[in-house]
């Protein structure tokens, strides 16, 4: 219980800041006119979204009757029903953004950046879908054919986020790096699927070295022998999607909104970086400042 007192904690100091700014924009701009009040505010809310990433349940109906309605009465006297707190699901995607954002790491001058898929349904099931059948598209990942999307991360060698981005599944794993990327330094690893010599030339007028693996067809590329031992540790990034998906449930295909479905993933990665432990790579500490200078 410890570990969900201190997530509330975290949460309702984020929330207590931003929540009420939220609201008053939300009145200024006349996209909302009056506030009703909740049983439940909106940290305990969030807080028990982000905590169904921590339980190892598979379902979130019955983490919740289960869990939270049976368990956990004692820190949330005043739940809701199942199906009144999935209606207020929808109203926490805003400020689980702003709180996801507020959680990145620090650039410690070493980068690795990676995407993974979030199939949504089974291809066989594709014409039939209807909550994603205008937004989710068909790409193919090195696993195959998949309808869905893609999840674009970027984390530093301790295993904390630096960036998140989220694209339809057939676009190019190229095109949201630029814009992932606008405020680190230092050296970026990825894999093949980076190549590209714009985009290495863009990110280092930024001051940002992109450093890929080469394809069998292409020349020998010269590196250093700390860049190419870091570019052997990419698979710390591989091993957070995994935990992601194993751990956190960030891909299952029950999704019946689009909202809902975009406040799982967040909540996941959220989850995510209440780690206490996370992957991370070891650097000898001269080498490592040495390679950062």
């Amino acid at each position: 219980m410890d570990r969900l007192l201190n997530l509330f904690c975290d949460v309702d100091d984020f929330c207590q800041s931003f929540v009420p700014q939220w609201h008053r924009q939300l009145i200024e701009t006349g996209q909302k006119h009056r506030q009703r009040q909740s049983r439940l505010s909106m940290s305990e809310i969030i807080t028990i979204i982000i905590h169904f990433h921590q339980s190892h349940y598979t379902d979130f109906k019955a983490f919740y009757i289960i869990h939270v309605q049976k368990h956990l009465r004692r820190e949330f006297p005043e739940f809701l029903s199942y199906t009144r707190f999935v209606r207020l699901i929808p109203s926490t995607l805003v400020p689980l953004c702003a709180y996801l954002k507020s959680r990145y790491d620090q650039c410690s001058g070493i980068a690795y950046i990676d995407s993974t898929k979030i199939q949504v349904c089974h291809n066989k099931r594709i014409k039939r879908n209807r909550v994603f059948a205008d937004v989710a598209t068909v790409g193919k990942s090195t696993m195959g054919w998949f309808y869905g999307f893609k999840l674009h991360l970027v984390v530093n060698d301790r295993g904390g986020l630096l960036g998140v981005k989220f694209t339809p599944a057939n676009e190019d794993d190229r095109t949201p790096v630029a814009t992932m990327v606008s405020t680190l330094t230092g050296k970026l690893f990825g894999d093949k699927g980076y190549i590209s010599e714009q985009l290495s030339h863009q990110l280092l007028e930024q001051g940002l070295e992109l450093i890929t693996s080469i394809r069998k067809n292409m020349k020998p590329k010269l590196l250093t022998l700390m860049d190419k031992i870091l570019l052997r540790k990419r698979s710390i990034i591989e091993t957070i999607n995994d935990q992601l998906k194993n751990i956190s449930q960030l891909e299952h295909s029950r999704h019946r909104s689009c909202n809902n479905f975009m406040v799982n993933v967040i909540g996941a990665l959220i989850a995510y970086t209440h780690q206490e432990k996370k992957p991370s790579i070891k650097v000898d500490r001269h080498q490592y400042e040495a390679f950062i200078m």
